[in-house]
């Protein structure tokens, strides 16, 4: 990357983000040689522990795309096929749709199963696992639409891979994905969350302390936030009150948020699945490809734009005359994530923050301006 992108790369970035408050982490590599980073802001306001390269923040949503290749692995080696019924591996789902809802059509978030776990019961909301996340599926009967035939971005569908995982291999979901993902890999700052578990380098999310509605194309449903007592205020007088576990919903899901990484640990990640050396390249053309069209969808918001499509655990931007972008973004509580990889140019960005007050559709846009 030559000096004047560098340049003007920290002069977006470095206003986005003060010493003494809630800050990001950005990288950017080209054909696997890291070419730009830049961590700025506190990980810790409490203690005025900085942002850095070992920085953990929670990626949320980009878990996905783990889960998904945790599945493909097992596509891969003859365990289960991407046409099985979810009903083939999960008998207990009763209603007869489970029988034509495909893993791929879960996958691609076009199954139709509608999102009905008991927002009414904040405990369960709080401290809910993918298995607990699951129960309501056993007895559905109604559902948004017939598999294939639209678009709705839906969270716990993606513990169905969970279960399945757990069922084909006899092993924890954590401990397969661990033997058979990371620590392949070298992803040594790479974990799924528990209650109790984080390490020195793990980053708190914070939010702007007051009552807000967070909702919109970047939030995959509408979140009411009340302002609390306890905060912490920066340089320029911003109040900030942390926003995690037992205080945000849904931390405790595992397989389609509940991951926890580093921008290197998440470019091993991308060098291994453009290396081919995580799963076959026929299937990862598969997980890449256009196969739910998110544009224009009736049924969900999340991330519809023009020229959008999801595959098996990935968005797809096929806008005119710019380069194939295959990426992810993640939000919850305080947090804010976004990996994108440009296949023609080799390209990965990176980015991840532990504060959700930012445009982050803008920031990337920008990013891609001044490297493309």
């Amino acid at each position: 990357m030559k000096e004047n992108a560098k340049k003007t790369l920290d002069e977006l970035l470095m206003p986005m983000y003060r010493e003494d408050a809630p800050g990001g982490a950005v990288l950017i590599a080209s054909n696997g040689e890291i070419e730009y980073e830049f961590y700025h802001g506190l990980a810790d306001m409490e203690n005025g522990v900085k942002i850095g390269p070992d920085t953990v923040f929670n990626v949320a949503s980009i878990s996905k795309q783990f889960a998904s290749v945790g599945l493909l692995r097992l596509v891969d080696k003859g365990l289960v096929s991407l046409d099985d019924s979810v009903a083939k591996h999960l008998p207990e789902f009763k209603s007869e749709r489970w029988k034509d809802i495909k893993l791929w059509h879960v996958m691609s978030h076009c199954s139709g199963v509608p999102d009905l776990r008991p927002r009414t019961d904040r405990n369960f909301m709080l401290y809910c696992t993918d298995r607990q996340s699951l129960e309501y599926m056993k007895d559905l009967d109604t559902f948004h639409f017939a598999p294939g035939a639209g678009y709705e971005y839906i969270n716990p569908t993606y513990q169905i891979l969970f279960a399945i995982i757990e069922r084909v291999t006899g092993m924890d979901f954590d401990d397969y994905q661990r033997r058979e993902i990371f620590e392949p890999l070298g992803m040594t700052s790479t974990f799924y969350f528990e209650p109790g578990h984080s390490t020195v380098h793990t980053a708190h999310g914070y939010i702007i302390n007051e009552d807000t509605v967070v909702s919109g194309i970047d939030a995959d449903y509408e979140k009411h936030r009340d302002k609390v007592d306890n905060d912490y205020v920066d340089g320029e007088g911003k109040h900030w009150a942390v926003c995690e576990y037992g205080i945000e919903t849904f931390f405790a899901t595992k397989a389609d948020g509940g991951l926890y990484s580093t921008p290197r640990d998440l470019l091993k990640w991308e060098n291994a699945l453009a290396a081919g050396t995580l799963i076959s390249e026929e299937l990862k053309h598969r997980a890449y490809d256009c196969i739910t069209r998110v544009s224009d969808s009736p049924y969900c918001g999340y991330q519809n734009r023009p020229n959008t499509w999801y595959g098996l655990g990935w968005f797809i931007d096929t806008t005119p005359g710019r380069e194939r972008k295959v990426y992810h973004t993640g939000d919850n509580g305080g947090f804010q994530a976004y990996l994108a990889k440009y296949e023609q140019s080799g390209k990965v960005v990176v980015m991840l923050e532990n504060r959700n007050d930012r445009d982050r559709w803008s920031t990337q846009t920008a990013i891609e301006n001044i490297i493309l």
